[in-house]
C-alpha cells in the first residue's frame, strides 16, 4: 500500500493537512479530493481540533491545481467538466464552512485549484517563493472550483477578471498588496506563523470563534440590513452560552477564563 494522498495529524488542538503527491507537486484528483473531505468531516465533530493547517508536501508547490488528466478524460463528455466543478466545489464548501478557522500554509506555487482551496481557507499566509494565479485560460478553460467567485470577493471585481482572463501568477509580495494573503514570511517560518496565529485564536471560545466566521462569512453577500440582522441572531446565540458566561465572570474576577465549548 502506497502514500496516503493526504497525510494528516491533530497535535495542540491543531490539525495539520497535507498534501503529499510530492512527485506530481501536489497536482489533485478526486482520490486526494476524497481523502482531504473524509478527514475534514472527521475533525468537524472533534472537539478536540480547533484550528487546521493546510499545505503541501515538499518546498515547491502547495498544489498547482486539478489534475489535467481528469479534464481531458472527462471534459469532452457532456456534462463532464461541470460534475468535476461541482465535486471541487462541494469539497471545498465543507473547507470553507468548517466552523474552524482554517490557514492554507502556501509553500511555492498555488495555481487553479491549489489556490482555489487556499481561497476557501480562513486565512492565507504565503512563503517568500509563492506564486498564485488561475491559469486555466491558457488552456481554454476558465477556474471551476470557486475561484472566480471567491476571488473577486477578495480582491475586487477588477483584479480578479485581470487574474482571471491573463492566466498570469502573481508572486507573494503582490498578493499581500492585494489582499489575497495576510502575510508573506520566509519559507522555513511557515508553519510556524501558521501556528502563531491559529494560537491567538483558539485561546478565545470555540462557539464564539465559529458564530464569529459565520457572520462574517455569511454577511458578505447580503444587504447591510439583512447582515446586521444576522450579527445580531448570532451575537444573541453567542449570549446564551456557557462560555459566555465563563468569559463574563473571568473579566469580572480578573482571571484567565476556562472555555469549554459549550
Amino acid at each position: 500500500m502506497g502514500e496516503p494522498n493526504i497525510l494528516h495529524e491533530l497535535k495542540n488542538h491543531i490539525g495539520y493537512l497535507t498534501i503529499n503527491r510530492p512527485e506530481f507537486l501536489n497536482v489533485l484528483n478526486k482520490e486526494c479530493l476524497s481523502e482531504f473531505l473524509d478527514i475534514l468531516l472527521r475533525w468537524k465533530d472533534d472537539n478536540d481540533c480547533r484550528a487546521l493547517i493546510i499545505t503541501g508536501a515538499g518546498e515547491r508547490a502547495f498544489s498547482p491545481g486539478a489534475d489535467i488528466n481528469v479534464f481531458a478524460r472527462e471534459g469532452q463528455r457532456t456534462l463532464g467538466g461541470r460534475e468535476w466543478s461541482r465535486y471541487g466545489q462541494a469539497v471545498l464548501d465543507h473547507l470553507e464552512k468548517l466552523g474552524k478557522p482554517t490557514v492554507a500554509a502556501i509553500n511555492g506555487i498555488a495555481l487553479g485549484g491549489g489556490l482555489e482551496m487556499a481561497l476557501a481557507c480562513t486565512f492565507r499566509i504565503a512563503a517568500e517563493n509563492a506564486k498564485l494565479g488561475l491559469p486555466e485560460i491558457s488552456v481554454g478553460i476558465i477556474p471551476g472550483w470557486g475561484g472566480t467567485q471567491r476571488l473577486t470577493r477578495f480582491v475586487g471585481e477588477a483584479k480578479a477578471l485581470e487574474l482571471v482572463l491573463t492566466g498570469e501568477p502573481i508572486g507573494a509580495t503582490e498578493a499581500m498588496r492585494i489582499g489575497l494573503v495576510s502575510m508573506v514570511v520566509p519559507l522555513t517560518d511557515l508553519i510556524a506563523a501558521s501556528e502563531q496565529l491559529l494560537a491567538r485564536i483558539i485561546r478565545n471560545a470555540p462557539i464564539a470563534v465559529r458564530l464569529a466566521i459565520e457572520a462574517v462569512k455569511g454577511g458578505t453577500c447580503l444587504p447591510l440590513s439583512e447582515a446586521l440582522a444576522l450579527e445580531s441572531n448570532l451575537a444573541g446565540l453567542a449570549c446564551t452560552t456557557d462560555d459566555a458566561k465563563e468569559g463574563i465572570q473571568a473579566f469580572i474576577e480578573k482571571r484567565r477564563p476556562v472555555f469549554k465549548g459549550r
